[in-house]
């Protein structure tokens, strides 16, 4: 597979946890009109728009990688073909590469963030106004830990792509590159699980052992 090819796969992501805060949103503030809000037309739109803005935002990306030349060395440091390493071994200035990098990451990452956040925080007020304890707990157990995952996934995306002043170093690129890529998926599972009570049953079992 040619390193283009590979950014291009692997950057392949799209903004579903929008989807997601909008339809935990829907459940909990309007439980009632949940089939009528989050209906299928809407939901297949919500899809779509994700994966087209997931392959848009990587294309632009290597379409402009097309424009660098590597004259030297083809060698990076890093654990994967990452396109920031790759602007360091370029032969032409990719001052307009980083930016066009900037300002893509900066407003796709600002944007998808913010409207989770003002979805939670709708979602967050609904919770303190239900009479049920249990309804409460349930509902902001499911809510925390999504929005846990995500910030720890959107806060590693904001250090490594819209990074104040100076680009980090190599060593501080690779780390965040290894968290966010493997570090944040196996912690997925443990954030996630304590909500199920047959997870919790089976961890019961295994202490008691």
């Amino acid at each position: 597979m040619h390193c283009d090819d590979e950014i291009g796969v692997f950057s392949f992501a799209s903004p579903q946890d929008v989807a997601f805060s909008l339809a935990s949103q829907a459940s909990i503030c309007n439980p009632l009109h949940y089939p009528v809000v989050m209906s299928n037309r809407l939901c297949a739109r919500l899809i779509s728009l994700s994966y087209v803005i997931g392959f848009l935002h990587p294309t632009i990306h290597v379409g402009l990688l097309f424009r660098l030349t590597f004259c030297r060395s083809n060698i990076i440091h890093h654990f994967y073909c990452e396109i920031l390493p790759l602007y360091t071994i370029s032969c032409t200035d990719p001052s307009i590469n980083a930016l066009v990098l900037f300002i893509f990451a900066a407003f796709i990452q600002a944007f998808t963030f913010m409207t989770i956040i003002v979805s939670y925080t709708r979602v967050l007020f609904a919770i303190l106004k239900k009479k049920s304890e249990k309804g409460r707990s349930k509902a902001f157990s499911t809510c925390s830990a999504h929005l846990l995952s995500v910030s720890l996934f959107y806060g590693t995306l904001f250090f490594k792509y819209v990074h104040p002043g100076s680009s980090p170093d190599q060593y501080q690129d690779k780390m965040s590159s290894l968290f966010y890529t493997i570090i944040i998926p196996l912690l997925n599972p443990f954030i996630y699980s304590p909500r199920n009570k047959e997870v919790l049953s089976a961890l019961r079992k295994i202490t008691k052992k």
